[in-house]
């Protein structure tokens, strides 16, 4: 079996002396797009931000590529290959979709015209409104928008989080139906998500978190198909 991208191995975070993830275990491998699923207060969002030094590791590994990542800033993480779409929609209002695409990218002249263009190919809804400023933009398209700024550092994983947050399930479906356009361009995909059904549908395995707990993995088939994992976890 080839070396994950991406491995977490006795992850133990918490806030103070509140704990919040309790012995976390997950890996993402190259070409996957994963699946973080639970409930609100599960910890899916700690989950993130730890993985990307912003959150409160205590004990436990991160590893990419093999190689800790415990040690370093969020920024070196970046540089390492990790992009991140927090959640809430996260773009600069006042700025037009190309200027927000465009600021995300510290690379030549060049080389961000060229990969600006690759967000507009990837987010084709987005090209009419090139020019417009992100707060006239609908909720769908500014998320949209925030996963296109993260893409623009060209990523091996990219963090997304909770894409489908207050959206309309037409937009919700639209947003997360990008995650395998995302995987064929060559990102990796950690999805902390509500949405289970369209998740698990675009996904190539799930993980399930519960009170800080990692309680179910598997491949997405095998979740759809379990009625213990749809009845306890997936309410269908």
């Amino acid at each position: 079996m080839s070396q994950p991208l991406l491995e977490i191995d006795s992850l133990e975070a918490g806030y103070g002396l509140a704990p919040v993830l309790h012995n976390v275990m997950l890996s993402v491998g190259v070409g996957e797009a994963i699946a973080l699923l639970g409930a609100n207060g599960a910890g899916k969002t700690t989950l993130m931000r730890s993985i990307m030094g912003l959150g409160p590791r205590v004990s436990g590994s991160i590893l990419l590529d093999g190689q800790p990542i415990d040690h370093l800033k969020s920024e070196a993480r970046v540089r390492r290959g990790l992009g991140y779409a927090p959640e809430g929609r996260r773009v600069f209002p006042g700025l037009t979709v190309v200027e927000n695409i465009e600021v995300a990218s510290n690379e030549s002249k060049a080389m961000r015209k060229i990969r600006t263009a690759r967000m507009f190919d990837l987010f084709p809804q987005l090209v009419p409104k090139r020019d417009t400023p992100a707060w006239q933009l609908s909720g769908g398209q500014q998320q949209m928008l925030a996963i296109a700024r993260a893409l623009m550092t060209a990523p091996r994983l990219l963090l997304l989080d909770e894409p489908s947050l207050g959206l309309s399930p037409l937009l919700a479906s639209q947003v997360i139906s990008n995650i395998r356009n995302i995987v064929a361009e060559g990102t990796s995909v950690l999805l902390a998500e509500q949405n289970v059904a369209k998740a698990l549908e675009v996904c190539d395995r799930a993980y399930i978190l519960r009170l800080g707990e990692m309680v179910v993995s598997g491949t997405s088939k095998s979740l759809r198909e379990s009625s213990a994992v749809r009845d306890a976890f997936l309410g269908a």
